[in-house]
This record gives structure tokens, C-alpha cells and sequence, in this order.
């Protein structure tokens, strides 16, 4: 069942215009969430606003907004005039310009949304609007209402809908200069670059974002199963990477380190044929080479055949 809309309006092209719904793209529904519970009696606590001058709870029927102009100085709001500043973005996204998807710095992305057609009415006027993109093989910017707030948003096909993705104003991104301009321009040689793209070059692949587990949260699930169940609680040191004393002689290690793993047989078919596909994508540097190309090595034991005997298979990897 598709998730409840959180936006309902109109997207226009100059004259032409269809209603239309935003989905949200993402969900933090499975990430593990704790409450704060009193430790002597096991209750989960509750937030209380208190009036600092009379220390009273103030009730919700009671709460009004104020936007601060000086020193305990506000200017109050109540949520009947904040509804009423309405303009044209807030149920209208109008596509103001196109321009090419790489001109978009990836640091102004926001939130990505789903943008769809709101009922059979408004699917041809949206399929244009969809399709002339993708023949000019461009992006649609405009502004939206999102929350209380004015965002300009990215358009772009995928399917048969769009992404919209909401975008930073320039005032809410620093500049990168801020932080690079002190980093230093150290001569690299050529031996160790040679060594360090050999090594990229064996770890080529195609993004997967399955491939990335949460780790984090699968061991916090662990600890909440082993107190849940009375187990006793294992606790891991986070292993920290030790200091490099020669660059050099760490990039011969881990492209040896990179052999040894290459040499064993892969788990799944398609992580063999990527690896075959990286390897064969980046040669052998001659740095590389000479740090690591083995005397005669003998076959990896995985890898060994008896005569007449098949070779036993390997477990799955839990």
C-alpha cells in the first residue's frame, strides 16, 4: 500500500498545468529509536513545557509562537495568520527554467520526493511535461511550499514519474574554500600514484545500495535480543586503523592484501565476474609488480583439484 501523500497541488508548464501529489522518497521507519524511561520504575517519561518565571506547565491550548526581534522581545503569531501567507508555490510548482543535470552542485540536494500524477485526469498533461524533458535531456526548477517553508525544487524524470528533490538556498551551503584552502600540495611520486590507482582499479564495481548494510543498527538489535533474552552482553572494541609509518610500504600491502583476497574463491558469481571485469580494466602497474608478483606461488588450497575427487564446496557465509 503506497504511502499518504504529503503535498497536493498543481505542477504548470508556462499554460499548461495538471493536479498532481508529492510522495516521500525515503523512510526512517526502520531505523531503532529509543524512549526515555525512569530508571527505578520502568515508565517512559514524557516532556512537559514549563513557563521558566512561574515554573507551570503550559498546555498545548496555551502555546502560541513568537518570533524573537530583541532581547525577550517577540513578536507573536498565531497559527490562523501564519496559514493565511499563502503564494503561488504554495499549491502551485511552477517550472520557472531547465537546465543540464550535471550543473547541479550534489552538496544543494536535499530531500528527494516522488512527484505523480493526482488521478487519470491530469496523466497526459504530466506525460508531456515528463517526456519533453527527457528529449532535451534536462531538469525542471521551481519553487514549492513544503512544510512552512518556500524550497526550490528539482525536477527530473524517472520511470513513469518524476523525482523531485527539494534544494538548499545558496545561503545554507558554505564554502568548500572555508575548509580546503589550508590543505597543502605535497609532491606525489609517480610510483606511489601508479600504486594507488592499481589499487582503485581492483576495487572498481557498480553502485549497489544493498551492498551497504547497517551495521551500526544490526549490532544495536544484537545487544536489545541478548538483554531481551538474558544473554550475556559481548562487548566489541572498535578496531582503529594503526599510523602509517611509510605510505609507500602501505600501498604495497594492500595491494598484496588485495591479491590474497582475489585468490580465494569469490561467494556469489557476480562479485568474480566484477572482479574480473575491474582486473581486466586495470592493469598490472609496474610498481606493483615488483612489490608483489609471488616466486611460483602455489595454488590457493580452495583451489586445489585431487585426481578423481571434486572439489568440496565452501559454506555460505552467514
Amino acid at each position: 500500500m503506497a504511502p499518504r501523500s504529503n503535498w497536493k497541488g498543481y505542477l504548470k508548464l508556462s499554460l499548461v498545468s495538471c493536479p498532481v501529489q508529492l510522495f516521500p522518497a525515503t523512510t526512517t521507519k526502520e531505523r531503532v529509536s529509543f524512549h526515555l524511561l525512569h530508571r527505578d520504575t520502568g515508565n517512559r517519561l514524557r516532556r512537559k513545557l514549563v513557563d521558566p518565571e512561574t515554573d507551570t506547565e503550559v498546555e498545548s491550548d496555551e502555546q502560541v509562537r513568537g518570533y524573537q526581534v530583541a532581547k525577550n522581545e517577540y513578536v507573536v503569531l498565531e497559527e490562523d495568520e501564519i496559514d493565511s501567507v499563502a503564494i503561488e508555490s504554495t499549491h502551485t510548482i511552477d517550472i520557472e527554467t531547465f537546465v543540464p543535470r550535471d550543473e547541479i552542485d550534489e552538496t544543494f540536494l536535499d530531500t528527494p520526493y516522488y512527484l505523480t500524477p493526482d488521478g487519470k485526469l491530469g496523466e497526459e498533461a504530466f506525460a508531456v511535461i515528463r517526456d519533453a524533458m527527457r528529449e532535451k535531456n534536462v531538469v525542471g526548477l521551481g519553487r514549492v511550499v513544503l512544510y512552512r517553508r518556500e524550497r526550490p525544487i528539482l525536477l527530473e524524470p524517472r520511470g513513469k514519474g518524476l523525482v523531485a528533490t527539494t534544494l538548499r538556498y545558496a545561503y545554507e551551503v558554505r564554502e568548500d574554500e572555508d575548509y580546503f584552502e589550508d590543505i597543502g600540495e605535497p609532491e606525489v611520486s609517480e610510483e606511489m600514484l601508479d600504486l594507488a590507482t592499481h589499487i582503485i582499479g581492483r576495487k572498481m564495481s557498480h553502485f549497489d545500495p544493498k551492498r551497504f548494510e547497517d551495521r551500526y543498527q544490526n549490532a544495536l538489535l544484537d545487544l536489545i535480543k541478548a538483554k531481551q533474552t538474558h544473554q550475556p552482553v559481548r562487548v566489541n572494541a572498535a578496531p582503529k586503523p594503526t599510523n602509517v609509518v611509510s605510505l609507500m610500504e602501505a600501498l604495497r600491502r594492500s595491494i598484496s592484501a588485495d591479491q590474497d583476497n582475489a585468490a580465494a574463491p569469490a561467494p556469489a558469481k557476480a562479485k568474480a565476474a566484477s572482479a574480473a571485469k575491474a582486473e581486466k580494466a586495470a592493469p598490472e602497474p609496474k610498481a606493483a609488480k615488483a612489490a608483489s608478483q609471488p616466486k611460483k606461488a602455489a595454488p590457493a588450497p580452495a583451489a586445489r583439484r585431487t585426481a578423481g575427487k571434486a572439489a568440496p564446496k565452501l559454506k555460505k557465509a552467514s
